[in-house]
């Protein structure tokens, strides 16, 4: 996934016209928000692919940046809700896709914090979106999946870029190294597996870390409703708070006590001598629902 084929980019951003769409802009990426640029239109195209959306498919993007992955998505047929914080970038998103004839019925822009944002708009041809595909910043992609995810039951499917260490967290199972908080809420959506790396030398400008894909799909069912995946994360944010404690001493704050902590976990068929890092989603499902009995 190297070198932009300047020769069949077709309606696709290359490294020249990033560099010039962003110069003439005024823009360069924030660190801060952890932006680094896709270049390369044939990485672009490996990853539309690999998403497997079909044509006449809405899709939606965060963090949609220049228009790369954008234009990658329009040329496959799917139409695009494009979620921008950054108002340069959003300025800039309609006139690049308007320079390229792209129809705007197939593609809103929202100008707003993914992590903030409520609800999608709707896409005359193609409603609801019903994947996420997106090259997230770097510094909130955890955040911003799991939001999606707990806030659009229509999006299905997703494929995201991130630092390869996420997604080492994201499709890790009980007792690994990696596994942890993050580990188990996406295990609460669906399946998450690695889907492929992506070298350095495709984003402008060159990250320091390595990035790579990870794909979730949803379970067919969900595991439960909202307030009770609150209650579950509840127990997850408090075993993982102090991961190296015993679930009797981790979970003491939010049971209200160690011997409650115990009792509940007792009633959940838990070891209260084991650790968080050894349960996997339904464990933790039970110790939820255990608290409700005990109650």
């Amino acid at each position: 996934m190297t070198g932009a084929d300047e020769g069949s980019s077709g309606m696709l951003l290359t490294a020249r016209d990033i560099r010039e769409l962003a110069e003439a802009a005024g823009i360069r990426p924030s660190k801060q928000r952890g932006q680094n640029f896709v270049m390369d239109p044939n990485t672009v195209r490996t990853i539309v692919g690999r998403a497997g959306v079909e044509p006449g498919q809405a899709v939606l993007e965060v963090g949609p940046g220049l228009g790369s992955l954008t234009l990658g998505l329009l040329e496959a047929g799917v139409d695009v809700v494009a979620v921008e914080l950054d108002r340069g970038l959003a300025e800039l998103l309609p006139l690049t896709l308007r320079a390229r004839d792209v129809e705007g019925e197939r593609y809103r822009l929202v100008h707003a914090d993914a992590l903030q944002i409520a609800e999608l708009p709707s896409l005359p041809r193609a409603g609801e979106p019903t994947a996420l595909v997106a090259n997230l910043p770097y510094n909130v992609a955890t955040p911003i999946l799991l939001t999606m995810l707990g806030r659009f039951p229509s999006v299905h499917t997703a494929l995201v870029m991130v630092q390869s260490e996420v997604v080492d967290r994201l499709t890790a199972g009980p007792g690994s190294r990696t596994y942890g908080g993050p580990s188990v809420k996406t295990a609460w959506y669906g399946r998450a597996v690695h889907a492929g790396r992506i070298s350095r030398q495709v984003f402008w400008p060159v990250p320091n870390v390595d990035s790579a894909l990870v794909e979730l799909v949803r379970h067919e069912r969900p595991l439960g409703t909202d307030a009770e995946r609150e209650a579950v994360f509840a127990v997850v944010d408090a075993a993982f708070a102090q991961r190296r404690k015993t679930l009797r001493a981790a979970l003491a704050g939010w049971a209200g006590s160690a011997a409650r902590s115990e009792q509940i976990l007792r009633s959940a068929g838990i070891d209260p001598g084991a650790r968080g890092e050894t349960l996997g989603i339904e464990e933790f499902r039970a110790i939820a629902r255990a608290q409700r009995e005990v109650d």
